[in-house]
């Protein structure tokens, strides 16, 4: 693991707790599932960075490209 791993890793945890409150409190299914897995994936992929950004970017757009 490298910096940059960890400080991304803590990055979309980070947005991915404020997605997982704000899904559970307003009872929206997106960013709750959203904020779900951006706190869980950084455990899951520790030795590509350049995937770790990757699939963070997708899951932190997909609440703002899919409204209901």
């Amino acid at each position: 693991m490298t910096a940059a791993t960890l400080l991304w890793g803590v990055l979309f945890s980070s947005i991915g707790l404020g997605f997982f409150i704000y899904g559970k409190k307003q009872k929206a299914n997106i960013p709750f599932v959203c904020g779900i897995l951006l706190m869980i994936y950084p455990y899951l992929i520790s030795n590509s960075t350049t995937l770790l950004v990757l699939i963070g970017s997708i899951l932190t757009a997909i609440p703002f490209l899919i409204r209901r």
